[in-house]
């Protein structure tokens, strides 16, 4: 749930590396989204990269979810909502995006709560390569 602002915090401080990653796929943040968050390496799916964007808004990393996102359709800033806990990522179907395709889809649900109540997030993401890279372009509610 991003909106628009002039500040982009970093990763919060309880991204610790031996933590379970957020994205859901059972390893620790460390060796999971991590090391795509932090540069290390770069998502080789559009799937990963679609976890690993979960992941950043999960440990509030607004830069990450910048710089994965296409320069097209990119927004000039972004500040998270602090009340906001994202609490489950459900990958209901991919497209393309593996690494022999140029573009791909990610259908997903992500699960939050703010406060006392629950929402949740539906999109089928899409993503393209640019310079290389899997970035997110878009998506439809």
């Amino acid at each position: 749930m991003p909106r628009k602002s002039s500040r982009t915090p970093g990763p919060a401080p309880h991204s610790r590396a031996g933590a379970p990653c957020p994205c859901g796929l059972g390893a620790p943040y460390g060796e999971c989204c991590g090391p795509f968050h932090s540069g290390r390496a770069a998502a080789p799916t559009a799937e990963r990269l679609m976890r690993s964007r979960y992941s950043a808004f999960a440990v509030g990393d607004a830069g990450y979810l910048l710089r994965t996102w296409s320069a097209g359709t990119r927004l000039g800033s972004l500040d998270l909502d602090p009340r906001v806990r994202w609490t489950g990522l459900e990958i209901l179907g991919t497209t393309g995006g593996s690494a022999f395709h140029r573009e791909g889809t990610v259908e997903f649900v992500a699960r939050c709560r703010v406060g006392a109540e629950t929402a949740e997030q539906r999109e089928n993401s899409a993503f393209v390569r640019e310079d290389g890279r899997w970035v997110y372009v878009g998506g439809a509610g």
